[in-house]
């Protein structure tokens, strides 16, 4: 079963194709887990469903096994809280750690001039397999282009992912891996309008509140009913089977509570962006 694109038709930024993807699950998780520290870039905390909306589409993420590892933090150390610290896990999915970052850092992203009616694929090269989003120009251009002006910089090669909530996202994008970095410049707010979803496989920025969007950005892998707050700008399109890998990894809790940082380290290999068709 397919349904319409949430990041099509939209009255604020009309786009002119429809995307389709396949019908998913409601998973958002039942209460709202604690906030971020102040500064840090992040997806919202998951929250409840809407009132009144239910689902009872199957999907296509598999949900975590009944022998995924959540480990407290009791000791400090216990859990990564570093690039540095990411670096001496082992990689997940038994795959071979790629070199490390070279920092980076820009005053501002360079103007691609990309078309805004032509649609792009982006190639996200994980230790557990490809992600393939499209990402919409039309839609969000000054997101899609900073985005792909830091792939084509390598801005992304070797990042470790930080935050890993099964049902809800999956965070990357942030070289030092604490939920603090960026790459030296702010995004301007490309918001979806009231109503919109950030349904299964939508690919959004985080942001630690207005104006505040640099490169860390999330993957939904849970329906979410979550207020316009965040810049959606692609959807993915294939990998939903890296996506399965990724939600069962193990995972330990966080200093705030939440139990999301990855215990096997989950890397960006690579980013690759190109015309669709």
């Amino acid at each position: 079963m397919y349904r319409r694109n949430p990041l099509a038709h939209l009255p604020s930024r009309p786009v002119r194709s429809t995307w389709k993807f396949k019908k998913l699950a409601a998973a958002a998780t039942a209460a709202a887990l604690m906030a971020a520290a102040c500064g840090e870039d992040v997806a919202p905390p998951p929250i409840a469903a809407a009132s009144g909306q239910t689902s009872t589409s199957q999907s296509p993420i598999s949900a975590p096994s009944s022998t995924t590892t959540l480990v407290p933090l009791s000791v400090p150390g216990q859990v990564p809280e570093s690039y540095a610290d990411f670096r001496l896990l082992p990689t997940a999915c038994g795959a071979a750690a790629p070199p490390e970052i070279t920092p980076q850092e820009f005053a501002e992203p360079e103007d691609l001039g990309l078309d805004p009616n032509v649609k792009l694929i982006a190639t996200i090269e994980t230790s557990c397999g490809p992600i393939t989003v499209e990402l919409d120009p039309g839609f969000a251009p000054a997101t899609v282009n900073s985005f792909v002006f830091l792939a084509k910089q390598g801005y992304f090669d070797g990042t470790a992912s930080h935050r890993i909530i099964p049902g809800f996202v999956i965070q990357a994008g942030d070289p030092t891996a604490t939920g603090l970095g960026g790459p030296g410049y702010v995004v301007p707010d490309e918001l979806p309008p009231e109503g919109f979803t950030y349904s299964t496989g939508v690919l959004a920025m985080a942001n630690a509140g207005p104006n505040s969007t640099g490169s860390q950005f999330f993957i939904m892998v849970g329906d979410s009913g979550l207020p316009p707050l965040y810049s959606a700008y692609g959807l993915v399109t294939d990998g939903f089977d890296t996506l399965s890998k990724i939600v069962n990894l193990p995972l330990g809790t966080s200093r705030r509570g939440e139990t999301s940082v990855p215990l096997e380290t989950l890397y960006i290999e690579t980013v690759t962006v190109e015309p669709a068709g």
